[in-house]
């Protein structure tokens, strides 16, 4: 069945009902503001906190001081992962399976901007939209008051421009050419918004586009890393995560100096895992052909990378930080990006007019350390694989080949198929997994 479209889904009257004004577990005296930081194809081994000799101390730092989230799960690529943390839906309910262009949501709607904007929350998106293109399906339809990066997947950092050479940069919705390194220009914008004054609290979304390809990055950031990675594609990727930490500083100062890191909760996410190599001769004009991506991120010891259900493409390094309300802490508990947007949507006191059909949950009893997790059941699709976690277990079906089993709880690299030991549990998860795919659109 065809479905309409509108062209501000964002404010949807039949699908926004406001706010209650605070939880009702423990309502909120002040609603918090939200910043949420997401990287474009940070791998699981790529912050210093899990381990790689990539400078990322302020991530680091808020590691150390907040909740990381040891079981996150994203998506295997870009535009779900987003349509994920938008929705609260698997983008596959939306025929998302992978990068997606044009109108993609239905009438009814709700994003994650237009819900908390309904609170009275002021919205703002720095950086990378990717979740439809120009002009279907722009920021500002999709409730941010205010839109500033680019609206494709992936752009050269000085240029700006797409692997095509279309124009994508952007203020407001509206084309603009700017000089400066993308990462600069997404952070300062991100700065802006933080110091600028208001009466009301605010929803900030960082999308960095690093350290996704291709990577371009002065001096200043690929110095640390010469006597430290032979590959010099790993050093610029390095450089571009190290260079994208001390966004994030920033990004901190400007909540210190405003004020407002008290009553800021800032999570930090990657989109999927670390992709592992690129190269052409052709796009963004041929600029990168001498220059191969041979060496990109690192999803040790997990299998797989960007693009894969398997643990390296699925689950990524993320944290929660709110100091004097959320406490230092490891959390083990499986999560998923579709998760965010009932948890800040609860945050908020926001009540949904009609049922959201969200697919996440809220998970800030367990993030708050108040309350403790039950039995998950997450989900991905591709265009060539589906995969199903159910408690310890997880499916893996990619398309003309035998199902694989795992228990990640015992084996959470992956090197040991159970299919074969388990057919009574295979059976189950497979029969769980046709039960919620049938919940999907057609691919788009």
């Amino acid at each position: 069945m065809k479905v309409s479209r509108r062209s501000f889904l964002g404010t949807s009257a039949a699908g926004l009902a406001g706010c209650l004004g605070g939880r009702s577990a423990a309502a909120l005296e002040e609603k918090p503001n939200i910043v949420f930081i997401l990287a474009d194809d940070l791998g699981w081994a790529d912050t210093g906190y899990h381990g790689a000799e990539i400078l990322t101390p302020h991530i680091d730092r808020l590691a150390a001081e907040g909740v990381r989230l040891e079981q996150h799960y994203a998506c295997p690529t870009c535009t779900p992962a987003r349509v994920g943390l938008m929705t609260g839906r698997y983008p596959s309910r939306y025929g998302v399976l992978s990068p997606a262009y044009g109108d993609l949501f239905d009438d009814d709607t709700v994003t994650l901007a237009a819900a908390l904007g309904a609170c009275g929350y002021d919205t703002a998106i720095s950086g990378k939209w990717h979740m439809g293109s120009p002009p279907e399906s722009l920021p500002r339809k999709y409730g941010f008051h205010s839109s500033y990066g680019y609206f494709h997947g992936q752009i050269d950092p000085y240029t700006h421009l797409y692997k095509n050479g279309e124009a994508c940069w952007h203020r407001n919705d509206e084309l603009l050419t700017e000089e400066g390194h993308a990462t600069d220009l997404i952070t300062e914008e991100a700065v802006r918004v933080i110091t600028a004054k208001r009466d009301k609290p605010f929803f900030l979304y960082v999308a960095y586009s690093v350290p996704h390809f291709p990577l371009d990055e002065p001096e200043e950031w690929t110095a640390p890393y010469k006597d430290v990675y032979e590959d010099a594609s790993r050093r610029l990727y390095a450089a571009s995560v190290t260079h994208m930490d001390d966004g994030i500083g920033r990004i901190l100062g400007a909540l210190d100096s405003a004020g407002v890191r008290d009553n800021t909760l800032l999570i930090f996410s990657s989109d999927n895992g670390g992709q592992r190599s690129w190269h052409s001769m052709t796009e963004y004009h041929g600029r990168y052909a001498d220059k191969p991506h041979t060496v990109l991120g690192d999803n040790r010891p997990l299998r797989g990378w960007k693009g894969e259900v398997y643990e390296g493409g699925v689950r990524v390094p993320a944290l929660a930080s709110w100091p004097g309300t959320l406490q230092p802490a490891v959390v083990d508990a499986p999560m998923h990006i579709v998760d965010w947007m009932p948890t800040l949507c609860g945050l908020a006191g926001y009540s949904p007019a009609n049922d959201p059909a969200w697919d996440g949950q809220d998970i800030w009893p367990f993030v708050s350390g108040t309350g403790k997790a039950g039995t998950r059941t997450l989900y991905w699709k591709t265009p060539g694989a589906s995969a199903l976690r159910r408690g310890a277990w997880k499916l893996v079906a990619k398309n003309g080949a035998a199902p694989e089993l795992y228990n990640i709880a015992a084996d959470p690299n992956e090197t040991r198929d159970r299919a074969g030991e388990a057919p009574e549990r295979l059976a189950e998860l497979q029969a769980l997994l046709a039960r919620i795919a049938a919940g999907d659109r057609p691919r788009r």
